[in-house]
């Protein structure tokens, strides 16, 4: 196991992640907060210069902590009015566990969680309408051989939030 720093610049026991630090952490949130900022800009609010925040930044893009960065994208500027989280299980729990190999090719799946409990995996799919949210489950439990249990969401009052530690 290796640490992580808390508020008090202790170490704390993480799993299997790399070493951080609270400057890594600020800078992790400042990125979180604004991808789009400048060296200069997270230099100046975690109190390190650019250089040195260029450094780190680059460190934990290795290090596989930062794995990208991406535009948020307002669903219902595209089109897309319907988020759902759908639950699915094999109809034969002997088939094998690929669920996420056959719905990949899917657009609509956004998310796909694998879980513990009555259901398998939870995918968080987004359409324009409910007719497109009906032709999508009854694609997925073609491809799939699932049964499924949808939910649609009302609305979302957040989602992507930063992640703290």
């Amino acid at each position: 196991m290796q640490g992580v720093g808390d508020a008090s610049g202790r170490k704390r026991a993480t799993y299997d992640g790399p070493m951080l630090d609270e400057r890594d952490l600020d800078i992790i949130a400042a990125l979180q907060d604004d991808a789009r900022a400048t060296y200069a800009d997270v230099a100046a609010r975690v109190g390190l210069s650019a250089s040195a925040v260029h450094d780190r930044v680059r460190k934990l893009e290795q290090q596989g902590v930062i794995k990208g960065y991406a535009a948020v994208v307002d669903p219902a500027a595209l089109g897309l009015f319907v988020t759902a989280l759908i639950a699915a299980s094999p109809l034969d729990p002997r088939q094998p566990d690929d669920l996420p190999d056959r719905v990949a090719e899917f657009p609509e799946v956004e998310d796909c969680y694998s879980v513990a409990g009555e259901t398998n995996y939870v995918l968080k799919v987004r359409t324009r309408t409910t007719t497109e949210l009906e032709d999508l489950i009854r694609r997925l439990r073609e491809k799939g051989n699932v049964a499924t249990r949808t939910t649609i969401a009302l609305s979302i009052p957040f989602e992507r939030r930063s992640l703290r530690t």
